[in-house]
C-alpha cells in the first residue's frame, strides 16, 4: 500500500541539487532545479554502477527535459519519469513528490 512519507523540508534542498532519502525500503533522489518551482523524486541506485549516488549527479537540459546525470558513469536519467536517456534498459523507477504548506516534502511510496 502506497502512503505519502516526509522526508525533509523545502529549504533542505538548495536550488540545483539533490538530497537522498529512504522511503519505504527504498533509496529515493529528489532533486530540486534551479528556476522551476517543481521537485522530482527518481530512484537514487544508478543501474550501471549498482550505487546509490544519483542525488549526487548534476542536473541538466535537453530539449526542453530536464536530466540527472551519473556522478559515476555519467549516463543521465530524465527527472520526470526516470528514462534513460543513454540506454533505455536501464530506466529507473520515478516517484509522486509534494511539497505541503507548511513547506515539508512528502514522497508518495511505491
Amino acid at each position: 500500500m502506497s502512503q505519502w512519507i516526509t522526508v525533509c523540508k523545502l529549504d533542505d534542498i538548495l536550488p540545483g541539487t539533490g538530497v537522498c532519502a529512504l522511503v519505504g525500503h527504498d533509496h529515493v533522489a529528489i532533486f530540486r532545479p534551479y528556476n522551476n518551482a517543481d521537485l522530482y523524486a527518481i530512484s537514487n541506485i544508478d543501474p550501471f554502477a549498482k550505487a546509490s549516488v544519483l542525488s549526487r549527479g548534476i542536473i541538466g537540459q535537453h530539449e526542453n527535459e530536464l536530466y540527472v546525470a551519473s556522478p559515476l558513469k555519467k549516463q543521465r536519467f530524465r527527472l520526470k519519469d526516470g528514462y534513460c536517456l543513454d540506454d533505455e534498459q536501464y530506466s529507473i523507477a520515478y516517484y509522486q513528490v509534494n511539497v505541503n504548506d507548511d513547506g515539508t516534502v512528502q514522497v508518495k511510496s511505491n
